[in-house]
């Protein structure tokens, strides 16, 4: 089995890129729905995220209110780090077990695991390769204001806090441009998808 890692900045539509793969026949997890997981109670960082940040993170209804936790940690790079001491593992260790699984029933398949920081993590070393999604930085800037209602400020900032694609393309075996149309990003993902298919083959 071939494993992948799919990652990029801020808006540049690793999803949709993760969403055509998957089409072709890729098994896609996604690292920020195992956050999710990890993090609603019961999963396994939910008590020490609590005991970390304080049990005004928690809403009403006993689940961690993730608006509240980035607002704790936003603006205090220590505060991150810890964050994802206590996220990172076992959402891994998540995305291990489902490669596992699926190496089980698909030996010759393309396993890909869509996260945001697997380069600042040091993750992209567990991937055979590593797909980079790009696009302009007024690019990321309009689409997460779009997609995430915020500022043009705060868009700023949360992509002033990201390693720059430029430095991430040095560890990517495939560059993915978004900058165009949709048909010419599916025509690219596609393109990979042959290349790995043929790296498995």
């Amino acid at each position: 089995m071939l494993k992948v890692g799919l990652t990029g900045g801020l808006a540049c539509g690793k999803s949709f890129v993760g969403e055509a793969l998957a089409r072709y026949g890729c098994f896609v997890i996604r690292a920020d729905e195992l956050g999710h997981e990890v993090l609603a109670p019961g999963g396994e960082a939910y008590d020490s995220v609590i005991q970390e940040f304080g049990s005004e993170i928690v809403d009403a209804g006993g689940r961690i209110d993730r608006r509240r936790l980035a607002a704790r940690v936003f603006g205090d790079p220590q505060a991150l780090v810890r964050l994802n001491a206590l996220v990172h593992p076992p959402v891994v260790r998540r995305e291990e077990q489902l490669m596992a699984d699926f190496a089980s029933r698909e030996p010759k398949g393309i396993a890909v695991v869509e996260g945001a920081i697997l380069v600042e993590t040091g993750s992209y070393r567990r991937f055979d390769r590593l797909v980079l999604v790009t696009c302009s930085e007024e690019q990321q800037l309009h689409r997460a204001m779009h997609r995430d209602a915020v500022t043009e400020e705060e868009a700023r900032v949360r992509l002033s806090r990201q390693m720059p694609l430029a430095e991430k393309r040095k560890f990517a075996h495939f560059v993915i441009d978004t900058s165009g149309a949709k048909e010419d990003t599916l025509r690219q993902a596609r393109a990979v998808y042959e290349e790995l298919r043929r790296i498995e083959a």
